[in-house]
């Protein structure tokens, strides 16, 4: 018999409440979620270790999706945010030694945002620690498991997003 977890139960449960209930497609939306939960509480924990918010890291995470280099109006974009805010999350980081602000070398007017040395590494020791956990949970599937899930749940998101029926 395979080994049993929490929505195992939750289903018997429901099924004798709902008998009409798809305990395939409730096992499936409840393991969904509470593996999302675990993971945000994963990075939450992980944020918490390293000392940033969850803004700080999400700004740091679009700059190091650039390169490392990014213009302040690009990482509102990014984070679709009011650049006055993206000032602020700047000014913040700036601060704490994780960004460096310089005059644009291409339009003076501007200014250009660059991660340091410790704002990479603060930033990749965050994701260490969640990629850790994805690695060790995603762990127990085989490559070509993997590979059926990511593309099982592409499906899914592709309807979730309005692409198909």
């Amino acid at each position: 018999m395979e080994p049993q977890d929490w929505t195992d139960e939750h289903v018997e449960l429901w099924q004798a409440v709902l008998p009409e209930l798809d305990p395939d497609i409730e096992g499936a939306v409840t393991r969904m979620k509470r593996l999302s939960v675990h993971l945000r509480r994963v990075r939450e924990k992980s944020l918490a270790d390293f000392d940033l918010d969850r803004q700080e890291f999400d700004t740091l995470h679009k700059l190091a999706g650039r390169g490392g280099d990014a213009t302040p109006s690009d990482l509102a974009a990014d984070l679709d945010l009011a650049p006055a805010s993206v000032t602020g999350r700047l000014d913040t980081l700036e601060r704490r030694g994780f960004v460096r602000r310089t005059p644009s070398k291409s339009d003076r007017r501007r200014v250009d945002v660059e991660l340091t040395e410790l704002g990479r590494a603060t930033w990749l020791g965050a994701m260490d620690v969640l990629g850790d956990e994805e690695y060790r949970l995603l762990g127990t599937l085989s490559k070509d498991e993997r590979r059926q899930l990511a593309d099982m749940l592409r499906r899914i998101m592709v309807v979730a997003e309005g692409g198909g029926a």
